[in-house]
């Protein structure tokens, strides 16, 4: 597999470093998003508020990625690069916002960190499916979505151990000097499209694009998908420290082992989702979310019973999620960065409706009820796949 990302493969316009860099800068901006969740706790005496609110708070605030809808002109016309750089400041200035500790700045900070991944994202996704085949193109985005499964693997347990030396100002300040590294890295990438590699699909420029209905079929599996992991992932560090009794330091723990999950998933994307089918795969990953929501509702205050349970649901979403991305791509190839972008708004109302409700129906139905609004979702997916199939039987 080392050959598909050789910088000389003639049939890509990525190599190995680009690769690189492009996934490290989306895991600074993944990790600096994701770590709120899974330490709510902390940050809610940090902030002088309660878990439920700052849930909510997160949920709104993933409404920023709503401005993606304004990318798609501007990712058609080739400027990936300078849509991940703003994106990437953004974050900077998101996590230096929160340095405050104010319940208003933490409301702004995550508004401008949830937009910043949101676009780093877009960005990333339309660099690549604009300079990669489709029948390899799954391998290409499966790596870069390893970022989001480093943010828990490296960046959640760094991030606990920041918070018992430095206090809760340390992740962000951590993620600020990260985000400054990471704008250089993507300065400094070589376009290998424009040097010797193959280039972009022509795409439309200029002029509004009507999407199709197929379009808007697979932008709503993607938002599904979406909505199921991101409703549990909300509350799943206050279900472990309040249900299953982890500590702050064993939330890191934890999070670390389903960021091994989450690695693999999505390497298990890069490797299989080409060669067994995109569309297929997908469906056995929604079956695995809802076994998993299942065994979590049923766990009660059993740490075994709710690992295995969260482990499984992880697995399922992650391979998904980052499945249905390929998918997307290739939706409607003449508008690719206006469908990236739209697919990336419409799953941000999906999420942010989910993490919304999540911290309210974990208040007043514990686990069972944020399981039970991510298993619509992922029922939802599964049936839309299995519509696409008849629909577009060319995306296997």
């Amino acid at each position: 597999m080392a050959a598909d990302f050789a910088p000389a493969s003639a049939s890509s316009g990525i190599g190995r470093s680009e690769l690189v860099r492009l996934t490290a800068a989306k895991g600074v901006t993944n990790t600096g998003w994701r770590w709120l969740p899974f330490f709510l706790p902390t940050l809610a005496l940090a902030f002088d508020s309660s878990t439920a609110v700052l849930a909510l708070l997160l949920g709104v605030a993933e409404a920023g990625g709503i401005a993606t809808l304004v990318a798609g002109r501007w990712l058609d016309a080739g400027r990936e690069r300078s849509v991940i750089m703003v994106a990437l400041g953004t974050v900077i200035a998101g996590s230096l916002v929160a340095l405050q500790g104010t319940i208003w700045s933490f409301a702004v900070a995550a508004v401008l960190l949830g937009a910043g991944s949101a676009f780093v994202a877009v960005g990333g996704h339309a660099w690549i499916s604009a300079r990669v085949p489709f029948d390899r193109r799954a391998r290409f985005i499966g790596v870069y979505e390893m970022s989001w499964a480093s943010a828990l693997l490296v960046g959640a347990p760094i991030v606990a151990v920041v918070i018992t030396w430095f206090g809760w100002r340390g992740p962000f300040i951590a993620v600020a000097i990260a985000g400054l590294v990471a704008v250089v890295g993507v300065a400094t990438i070589a376009d290998r499209a424009t040097t010797g590699g193959p280039p972009p699909v022509p795409q439309v420029r200029g002029r509004r694009v009507k999407l199709t209905g197929d379009a808007w079929l697979i932008i709503a599996i993607s938002a599904a998908i979406a909505m199921a992991g991101l409703t549990t992932i909300a509350v799943a560090g206050t279900w472990l420290d309040e249900a299953l009794g982890v500590s702050t330091g064993g939330v890191g723990l934890v999070a670390m082992s389903f960021g091994v999950a989450e690695l693999t998933a999505s390497s298990s994307s890069s490797i299989f989702a080409d060669r067994r089918g995109k569309r297929f795969t997908m469906q056995v990953a929604a079956v695995a979310v809802l076994a998993g929501l299942a065994i979590m509702s049923s766990a009660g205050s059993s740490l075994l019973v709710g690992a295995i349970g969260l482990l499984l649901f992880f697995l399922g979403f992650e391979y998904a999620i980052v499945t249905s991305f390929s998918l997307v791509s290739e939706a409607m190839v003449e508008a690719r960065g206006h469908v990236l972008g739209v697919n990336t708004a419409v799953g941000t109302v999906a999420r942010g409706s989910g993490v919304a409700a999540a911290g309210i129906l974990y208040e007043r139905f514990g686990i069972a009820g944020p399981a039970a609004l991510s298993a619509i979702g992922a029922g939802l997916g599964l049936v839309l796949l299995t519509v696409l199939a008849r629909r577009r039987p060319d995306l296997a």
